[in-house]
Parts: C-alpha cells; structure tokens; sequence
C-alpha cells in the first residue's frame, strides 16, 4: 500500500469545515479527528478498489555486454494479465552507477495488452550492472493511494573495458607490417625467418648479402628477413592492493587492461598466441588458447567483473601459474606496481627464476607529477617531499628489477600502453622475440 499526493491535500482541505464548525460551537478536535477518520477510510477504500499489481508481467529486453561510458537502452516490458485496466508508475531498480534516470514513468495498460518502456542507462562502473526487480504501483479509482507490488525480474549487463588505447593501434600495425615484409623495409637480427631474395640496393646491410644467389643470378642478391611468429606472450595482471590505488581519474588495475589489451591486439595481429592471467593469490581470470578475432572479446570479458582485492600478491604461486599457460612463454608482461622496497621483496625474490626462463617487462602505472606552485605553502612542501620519496623508491625498485634481468617500464596511464606496445614491436626488430 501507499498513498499519492492527494491524500495529505485532502485533509488540508478539510481544515475550513473544521474551523467553520468550530466557530459554531462543535468541539475542533472532534470535527478534525471525524475528517481526518473519512480520509482514512477513502484512503483504504481506494486501495481495495485498486488493480492488483502482481497480475502485471515483466520482461526485459538489453543487451547482455557494453563499453563503459557507453550509453545503452534497457526496454521493460510490462503486460497486464487482469481483467481492469492499471494506472500507476513503476520503477526499474537499476544500482546507481548504472546511470538510469530517477523518474518513475506512468503506465496505463489496458487489460491483456503490454507497454514497452525504454530505460537509457550511462554505466559509470566497469563489471556487472544488475536490476534485481521491477516495482509497480497500481492506482485506486480516486488516485488517493493504490497498491504496490515487487515483481523479481533479474536482468544484469556486463560492461567493457573501453579500450580507448585502441587508437595507437593503427600506428603501431603499420610500424609490425613493416617488421613483417609487407612494406619495403626489410628487418635481420637473431631469431628472425628467412623471408625472400631481392636485389641489393645502396644502403642494405652488406651482412645479408647471399652469395649463392648472387652468383646464379649475375646480380648481388640480398637475403630478407621477417620477425619469428607463433611466440608465446604472457600477460599478468596483477589483482592485489597496490592496483587499486587511484592515479589520474581511475585505478592502476584500468590502466594495466588497456595496456594489456593494445599489446595483445598488437602480438595477434603479429602472429603471436596470447595468454592473460589476472592474479592475486587466486586466479581471478584467465585466459589462453585463443587466437584470432576471438582474442580481444574473450579478453575484455574476462576482464570486465574483476575488482582489486585489498591483499598482497602471493608472486610464487602467481608465477607457477604461468607453466600452465605457456611452458617455454617467448616475453611475460607483468602489470604492477612495485613503489617501496621493503613491500616488493617477495616480489623481487620471486622474478630471477621467471627472467631465466623468458624475456621479462614489468609495467608500472604511474601518477603524473603535479606542476610546483609558485607560492608554496607548508602543505605544498609536504607534498612536494612526498612526491620526491615515491619517486626514489620507484627508482629503487626499477633498479632491483633491472638487476634481477627484467625490464621496467612505468609511465601515466596514457603513456604506458604505447609505450609497451613500443617495446614489443623494438623486441620484434631485433629478433629477441
């Protein structure tokens, strides 16, 4: 039950008889109880007399997957399965980073017919977005209160990484058709496949001269070369503490996806088998043995629902879990963030056995420096030392990284996915992948 707007205007109204009638002589009280008792019983009158709401049906009609900030419309369909005709709102119980509207639309449905309503929604969240029910309220003939119903009706939507890092992929396709012979560039360095014989031409790499050829053809004939495919990359995501802190408008953890989402469009494009495994001390996603135009979905959809947890990465168990990815992995992408030594030690303990085995970058997501003020106060000291401090730490850490035979690169959040791209396709040019 509930009651509308009417009601409480109702009593208001009632005020002038009451005072009319007090003036000629009835008790105010007793007139204002016998008013206020009338509205009450028209109140429940009108409810009794209201459509029963569970006699309304509900489906829904949206789409199972969306990019976040991309706007989407979810319809709810309403039938009334009663023999009296419903008027009333509803209400969709969208959870609020949905962005769904707060109005509640009127219905009027008619007995056996349905309304189709369309409820645009702006996710602001990535994961899962869910309306657990749908609340109609069904009005009594005098619209002073009516009768209402919860009608469970689970509808969820996984939203996306956006992948905005997708637009450094035309550049860096074009720089791997370059590496890969499509284009007159030729590339030689260990590691790389014999591709095709080609005149020599003044400026060539003397070195990739074929002697035999040269001396069948009549005409000095060079050797061409193209990157080694069907290498094995591995990106590991991780899941722990230190990714969801926050740096510039989101959490380091979004910014370790669209990296690793660039890098693998880039290395399946390059002919490369990807593997992705989000870790923090259990596997919250993997993904592997998926190739083709099939990569980059399997990997947003595995990314989508996986939150930062508030623990420490257990790096033992999350690099055993890499043998069940890839034996002999060709590169390992490690996102994380290793700020102070003395909270990287099981990490740093843990990589030397990895960089043994495979060549190792460790992206890090970085804050961008805020300009000094012109007129610091004491708080702009204090944060000016602070800022300095992570800034060596962060150095400490990339040093040890480097000596246990990794990479490290760190950078802002726009900067870090090309940059890694960077690194791949300069691995790619010389043959150490």
């Amino acid at each position: 039950m509930y009651v509308t707007g009417r009601l409480p205007l109702l009593v208001a109204l009632g005020a002038v008889p009451v005072a009319l009638l007090s003036v000629a002589g009835v008790d105010a009280w007793l007139s204002a109880a016998v008013w206020v008792l009338v509205c009450a019983a028209a109140a429940l009158a009108d409810v009794a007399a209201a459509p029963d709401p569970r006699r309304v049906t509900v489906q829904r009609r949206m789409p199972r997957r969306v990019l976040l900030g991309q706007s989407v419309a979810a319809e709810v369909v309403l039938r009334n399965d009663g023999t009296r005709t419903v008027r009333g709102r509803f209400r969709d119980a969208w959870q609020p980073t949905a962005g769904a509207p707060g109005d509640h639309p009127a219905i009027v449905i008619p007995p056996g017919e349905s309304r189709v309503f369309g409820i645009p929604l702006l996710p602001r969240r990535r994961g899962e977005l869910a309306s657990r029910f749908v609340v109609v309220r069904s009005d009594g003939p005098l619209r002073l209160a009516g009768r209402q119903a919860r009608i469970d009706t689970p509808g969820t939507i996984r939203v996306l990484p956006p992948f905005t890092a997708r637009r450094h992929l035309p550049s860096r396709l074009a720089r791997l058709r370059e590496l890969d012979g499509n284009t007159s560039v030729q590339v030689r360095g260990q590691g790389t496949e014999f591709d095709s014989l080609r005149e020599y031409v003044r400026g060539d790499d003397v070195r990739s001269i074929d002697w035999r050829a040269t001396a069948r053809a009549g005409t000095t004939m060079l050797r061409t070369w193209r990157p080694e495919r069907d290498r094995h990359v591995v990106i590991v995501i991780d899941t722990g503490r230190t990714a969801a802190a926050r740096v510039g408008d989101g959490v380091r953890m979004d910014a370790a996806m669209e990296a690793a989402l660039l890098l693998a469009a880039l290395a399946a494009r390059a002919g490369d088998h990807v593997h992705l495994l989000m870790f923090d001390r259990v596997v919250r996603a993997r993904v592997t043995r998926v190739d083709g135009p099939g990569l980059l979905p399997a990997l947003v959809d595995a990314m989508a629902p996986v939150e930062p947890q508030l623990i420490d990465t257990d790096w033992d168990a999350a690099f055993a879990q890499l043998s069940t990815l890839a034996s002999r992995p060709s590169l390992v992408v490690l996102m994380t963030a290793q700020d102070a030594a003395e909270a990287a030690r099981g990490f740093l303990g843990s990589l030397p056995a990895l960089t043994q085995r495979a060549h190792v970058l460790v992206g890090t997501v970085t804050d961008e420096r805020p300009p000094a003020p012109e007129r610091p106060d004491a708080a702009d000291v204090y944060h000016a030392a602070a800022v300095e401090r992570s800034a060596r730490d962060a150095a400490i850490v990339a040093a040890a990284i480097g000596r246990a035979g990794a990479e490290a690169i760190a950078d802002t959040p726009e900067a870090l996915p090309p940059k890694i791209a960077d690194r791949y396709l300069a691995l790619k040019a010389a043959g150490r992948l």
